[in-house]
């Protein structure tokens, strides 16, 4: 058993302080917003994560929260930062954050190890460790251990990963942060740290390339009378492509791969290296998340000014509240510009949508946010939307005319209900 000091209670930063603590270790984590900490030292959870509450709650005696730096550096051996890295406005990561919780860390004779959770660029970790040279810090080893974290099935992703990364320059270092992750049946990578960098960023540019490649093969069969299905199935039965993200859709959006691929192409840029194949997974993504705009027109014609459309889902992605660079935004404002009245209904995420999109509905059910719907665009695949009684919601809506935005219908059967059915990708 090691202590370990989490700074940031987070997204990731709880995930991982939860995770640790179920493992055996004894976890303290350090947030500066006290609201937070209050509610989770009161068995709260402030973000919508399946099965976090509950391991939070079965780990208590394992597991704290503290406002007070000093106090939760005095406990870990292993000092984790998993602070948020958002996108400046030229794309590149801020370490803000990074570098607040760097500063705050006092000088100690422990015998510590600094590891970083945080996605962070190539070459950071190299400046981490510079700085704290400067600061005194004799004690005190580095390592980039990157999380892999999918929103939704986070904990899953914890204790059961495909591989757990740990970078640092020396041995020793790699060998105390493995052996936290003793007790789990995975494949260690033992690397430095520029290299632990560059394989997240690697991996999330790697599978966003993948979805963006698939949407363009969708867009390409709309006009050629393919099926984007048949031929992804197809693809991924080829062990060197694989089945896993060719699902064509509306675009990607979250916290990880919009932020994660820009870093990337900047990190390449600010080095001298034009990303070319980067630009246009961004660029191809972008798009996507529009192309429904023209299906619309296609069948309300090109004036959709006091039409009401309803979206189903505002979350990137089921299973999460994160609203982060979703593509209903995107879709919810382009229509928006075009006059359109726009309801919405998502499970967990519509608080966190309010203030960005003040001037739609907001509805209590799916069934309300149908009611007298000129068209219907499925945003986000949660089962209860796949699951939802259409022949019912067909009686409700103005016009039975449905944009399948994830593929996650059988536009057969709807067809047959009566609708009007469009999927992405999939001749009409």
């Amino acid at each position: 058993m090691s202590r370990l000091a989490i700074i940031g209670a987070g997204y990731v930063g709880l995930v991982t302080a939860a995770c640790m603590a179920q493992l055996g270790h004894e976890v303290i984590g350090l947030d500066i917003d006290p609201e937070r900490v209050r509610l989770l030292n009161q068995g709260g959870v402030p973000i919508f994560e399946p099965g976090l509450a509950e391991l939070i709650a079965a780990n208590q005696e394992r597991l704290r929260f503290t406002t007070d730096p000093a106090e939760a550096h005095a406990t870990g051996e292993f000092v984790f930062l998993c602070v948020d890295t958002p996108p400046t406005y030229s794309g590149d990561a801020d370490l803000t954050r990074i570098w607040q919780a760097i500063e705050s860390m006092p000088l100690s004779d422990g015998d510590r190890v600094l590891v970083t959770k945080s996605t962070v660029p190539v070459g950071t970790g190299a400046s981490v460790q510079a700085e704290l040279a400067r600061r005194g810090f004799v004690r005190l080893d580095y390592c980039s251990n990157p999380e892999f974290l999918r929103e939704g099935t986070a904990i899953q992703d914890f204790m059961h990963p495909d591989r757990v990364v740990v970078g640092s320059n020396e041995a020793a270092t790699r060998a105390r942060v493995a052996a936290l992750y003793g007790p789990l049946d995975t494949t260690i990578v033992e690397t430095n740290v520029a290299s632990a960098e560059m394989i997240k960023y690697a991996s999330n540019a790697f599978l966003a390339t993948k979805i963006s490649f698939i949407n363009e093969i969708a867009n390409v069969c709309e006009a050629t009378g393919a099926d984007v299905r048949t031929v992804a199935h197809g693809m991924g039965l080829d062990k060197r492509i694989g089945p896993h993200f060719l699902q064509a859709g509306i675009g990607y959006g979250g916290s990880c791969f919009p932020k994660d691929v820009s870093a990337l192409k900047q990190l390449a840029g600010n080095s001298g290296y034009h990303f070319q194949l980067l630009t246009a997974v961004l660029e191809v993504n972008e798009l996507q998340k529009r192309r429904v705009i023209g299906k619309l027109k296609r069948h309300l014609g090109d004036q959709l000014r006091g039409l009401r459309i309803a979206l189903l889902g505002l979350a990137f992605k089921p299973n999460t509240d994160d609203i982060r660079e979703a593509s209903a935004i995107v879709l919810a404002s382009r229509l928006l510009a075009e006059g359109a009245e726009i309801v919405v209904f998502d499970p967990v995420a519509m608080e966190n949508a309010r203030s960005l999109l003040p001037s739609i509905m907001y509805a209590s059910t799916a069934e309300e946010a149908l009611v007298g719907a000129d068209a219907c665009v499925l945003v986000t695949e949660w089962a209860e939307f796949v699951h939802l009684d259409w022949a019912g919601a067909k009686d409700l809506m103005r016009r039975p005319l449905l944009i399948d935005g994830r593929n996650a219908l059988d536009g057969e059967t709807l067809v047959g209900l009566g609708f009007t059915y469009e999927g992405v990708g999939i001749p009409q």
